[in-house]
């Protein structure tokens, strides 16, 4: 049976691989994700994967610091969350490597397009640390920029909620989840589905986005088998 995508760039939440009691991360939970992208990639799809940070630092939490610090700090929380997903997938015996387009070459290689483009055509998964590089832009900002630049299929968005929703299902009752949207939809109806940098990012430069839950990591596999089970947005 064939995936439904050549090329993928998942992106995952920080909070959702966070452990339990306020520990910083689930490695069961993440040797459960490695275990379905070992699935993935068999079944003949390459994967680059960023993962956020919410489990460990965000920019905004800050406060009153220098933001440009505030958001190198929240570069470095990637890294980690980046190489405790490689060990993951190494302990299930796939050829993995982080990149970061900061350089810091004791710990992972330094990112362009053309090595991860390479990686992945070697058969390695590619996991892409320190967001953009850059402070005042969020990891979904990031993510879509990556997919871009080595030309991914879609960008598969795993978060805490199952989809986007036309509100949030949290504090309105009459909130109902979305199958397909476009991102002029989006911005019209002020829906909070990804980072608006990235929204409009997407818009200009026709990036396919599917949202699901990770609460069940086996959602990756099904989602990269083109099965419903969140909500795509496109143009």
């Amino acid at each position: 049976m064939s995936t439904k995508y050549r090329r993928v760039l998942l992106k995952l939440s920080g909070e959702a691989i966070s452990g339990k009691e306020n520990g910083i991360i689930d490695f069961d939970f993440l040797a459960q994700i490695a275990d379905v992208i070992t699935k993935c990639r068999d079944s003949g799809t390459q994967i680059a994967v960023m993962i956020g940070a919410g489990n460990i630092w965000r920019g905004r939490q800050g406060g009153s610091m220098n933001r440009s610090r505030a958001d190198h700090m929240g570069m470095l929380a990637t890294t980690i969350n980046s190489l405790a997903l490689q060990q993951a997938l190494e302990d299930a015996n796939v050829k993995a490597v982080t990149m970061t387009p900061v350089s810091m070459e004791e710990f992972a290689d330094k990112y362009s397009a053309r090595n991860a483009v390479k990686a992945l055509e070697n058969g390695n998964v590619v996991v892409l640390g320190c967001g953009s590089g850059l402070p005042f832009f969020s990891t979904d900002t990031a993510a879509v920029l990556r997919a871009a630049e080595i030309e991914a299929d879609v960008v598969l968005m795993a978060k805490n909620i199952d989809g986007i929703y036309s509100a949030d299902p949290k504090t309105d009752p009459s909130a109902y989840k979305i199958e397909e949207i476009t991102y002029k939809e989006i911005i019209e109806r002020n829906i909070r589905a990804y980072d608006l940098t990235a929204t409009i990012f997407c818009m200009d430069n026709n990036i396919k986005t599917y949202a699901f839950g990770l609460k069940d990591p086996m959602n990756i596999y099904r989602a990269i088998m083109g099965e419903n089970v969140g909500t795509e947005t496109h143009n």
